[in-house]
């Protein structure tokens, strides 16, 4: 008795995950909200990766996909949804089974509230419910295995003190570019930026946006001597560059960019067209009335999906909380030695639910598509015998 996979998101991570599917035989159903696979990957379509194929490319993409690019070149993000992607959603052990424009907005156990039979077999025997916002409508589908592999960079964080909004933040809120922005258009871009954040991809925008000569930034960096996430010797020469160009914009490189460290956003507010800004600094306030804003101070998932599910959180990092132990106990700089964590990192009290891909790691900035991938290989080993999806006495 074969039992249905539900897997949220079309993404690197969910369509390896359906490959899993099809080769162990399981039946399984694509829940994507967009209107196209690697809806968050086209996103930033502009932007090249720092890691190359070989490492971008699951063994299922290589087998199923046999001229799936490979090499050490690295990848933007619309050459990995065009060549790599796009072309595994096509494949016909998949036709049928995305449906796009499907967002999944709650899951339960059927008839069970979420402190109901606590660590008891009972609810492992009992199906998924999942809440369907379709075009046609609210619908509802079954799973007996649940993998949200939905990402993050749908979720922006926010700008204020303590991750909270700033004050004006919410007002102002069609004013505030949260994604990597496109550079292709200079104009777009001409004026006054404020830049929010330090990690890769702010790091990415102040490059981009640096080498426009309209174009002036303000960025705020919270640490007050940010290292940039280097990392001695490293292998990976586009991360290398990234810190290379952030450190070389702090030492005055280029006249048209001002680095505020140990610096927040306190307030925004309208000024005519533009956004008057208040910066919180070392030297006390400091007054900008700028262009445009970027805010790129990281991505969490959406929780309220399982907000009804048995799922234990890490209270630092907002990952499940067996993951989250793994990684902050070998917390370091290198997204290439993070630790493969296992199976049992990945469960959670809630039995035959997962969480995976980069929502997995919470606020944790280290996770690679490889990781991912790595995932899928542990859930396939230890769902290999279908008996452990089965009611007891089945």
């Amino acid at each position: 008795m074969k039992r249905h996979v539900a897997i949220l998101g079309a993404g690197p991570v969910g369509l390896d995950a359906a490959l899993a599917c099809t080769d162990a035989g399981w039946p399984f159903t694509i829940y994507e909200a967009a209107d196209t696979v690697a809806a968050h990957v086209r996103a930033w379509r502009h932007v090249r990766l720092f890691t190359p194929w070989d490492l971008n490319v699951s063994h299922r993409m290589r087998t199923h996909l046999p001229n799936a690019p490979q090499g050490r070149d690295c990848p933007t993000g619309a050459e990995l949804a065009n060549r790599l992607l796009g072309p595994v959603a096509a494949l016909p052990a998949l036709e049928g089974c995305i449906r796009l424009r499907t967002r999944v907005s709650a899951i339960a156990r059927t008839g069970l509230l979420k402190h109901e039979h606590i660590g008891t077999g009972l609810r492992a025997a009992v199906p998924f419910t999942l809440l369907l916002d379709t075009p046609e409508g609210e619908d509802t589908a079954e799973a007996d295995l649940v993998l949200d592999c939905t990402g993050t960079y749908s979720h922006p964080n926010t700008l204020g003190p303590g991750g909270i909004p700033a004050p004006g933040e919410r007002a102002l809120a069609d004013r505030i570019t949260r994604t990597l922005p496109d550079t292709a258009d200079p104009s777009r871009w001409a004026g006054t930026v404020l830049l929010a954040g330090a990690g890769k991809s702010a790091q990415t925008a102040a490059r981009d946006l640096a080498a426009l000569p309209g174009t002036r930034i303000e960025w705020a960096v919270r640490s007050p001597e940010p290292d940039w996430g280097a990392v001695p010797d490293d292998t990976l020469p586009g991360r290398q560059h990234l810190v290379d160009t952030s450190q070389a914009l702090t030492d005055g490189a280029n006249e048209r960019v001002t680095v505020h460290t140990g610096a927040h956003v306190q307030t925004l507010s309208p000024a005519g067209d533009r956004v008057r800004v208040t910066l919180a600094t070392a030297g006390g306030p400091r007054e900008l009335v700028c262009d445009h804003i970027v805010a790129l101070t990281g991505y969490t998932g959406d929780a309220s999906l399982y907000r009804q599910l048995q799922v234990h959180e890490c209270y630092a990092t907002g990952a499940p909380m067996n993951l989250s132990a793994a990684l902050l106990k070998s917390a370091g700089g290198d997204c290439l030695a993070q630790p493969s964590a296992g199976i049992e990192a990945l469960r959670n009290p809630e039995p035959h639910f997962f969480i995976l891909g980069a929502k997995s790691y919470g606020r944790l900035s280290t996770f690679l598509l490889r990781t991912g991938y790595q995932q899928i290989d542990q859930l396939a080993a230890a769902y290999a015998d279908e008996s452990v999806l089965l009611p007891a006495g089945t």
